[in-house]
């Protein structure tokens, strides 16, 4: 690892669940020479806003948040000096999706006119590869029952649509998946399952992206996970580099 962020002292809040992506920004701030802390600290917990920012402005040069609210890590970021990095919200997962489209720049040379399709709902994943498709050479299409259809505004994009027909998966490059719904009706949803038989039918190229944790059974059959098409683990790795490089371009190196 290049150590560029030798004296550099980065602030870890995780005030909500997961684990895969705060370990490898812990383990790619090590690796590049830089002090990381975890404080304890849970957001909205009734300390004002500036206070705490004006606190961890004193320590860190770099703070990376994953908390529930967007609006909570947007109002942190406006009190505070210090670069934030948003390590996931309820809403968004930038930091997801900038290490799968690292994985796939890496396996296919480029991301230009790619056709991602995810069979998810609207949440923080999906949002996310929304996001990218606004700044980035990419078709997004979310496949899914009409009522998880995005329906933000703010999102909606020329290289974005959605659709309830499983044939745009047979021309992806790209195909991701997210949990179910909490208390979704199974029988509605199993139609949008991602079988080895469906992956048996898509580009031979293609990549097959379901975001972790996987409910095997639910949005993935067993099978699928071990198609040859299926890169989940691979990709992971790519989340340490993307993150690595996240944390450069954030303090300004």
């Amino acid at each position: 690892m290049p150590q560029t962020l030798i004296g550099q002292r980065v602030g870890l809040i995780v005030d909500d669940t997961g684990w895969r992506n705060t370990t490898a920004f812990e383990l790619g701030v090590k690796a590049m020479g830089g002090i990381i802390v975890q404080p304890p600290i849970s957001l909205n917990s009734g300390e004002v806003t500036s206070d705490l920012a004006g606190y961890l402005d004193n320590w860190f040069d770099l703070l990376i948040v994953r908390t529930r609210q967007l609006a909570t890590l947007k109002q942190l970021a406006d009190a505070m000096r210090t670069p934030i990095i948003n390590a996931r919200t309820r809403t968004n997962h930038p930091c997801e999706t900038l290490g799968d489209l690292a994985f796939v720049r890496k396996m296919r040379g480029s991301i230009e006119g790619l056709k991602v399709v995810g069979l998810a709902p609207e949440a923080n994943i999906l949002s996310s590869w929304v996001e990218a498709s606004r700044a980035m050479p990419i078709e997004v299409v979310q496949v899914y029952p009409a009522h998880w259809h995005v329906n933000d505004f703010a999102l909606l994009n020329p290289n974005f649509t959605t659709s309830q027909d499983m044939l745009h998966v047979l021309d992806a490059d790209v195909i991701f998946t997210d949990s179910w719904p909490v208390g979704a009706d199974h029988a509605e949803l199993l139609p949008y399952q991602v079988t080895q038989s469906l992956l048996d039918q898509c580009k031979s190229d293609a990549l097959f992206l379901p975001c972790p944790p996987v409910a095997r059974g639910q949005e993935v059959s067993s099978e699928a996970m071990e198609h040859h098409l299926c890169k989940s683990r691979s990709a992971k790795a790519f989340l340490l580099h993307a993150q690595n490089a996240l944390m450069e371009w954030a303090i300004g190196l």
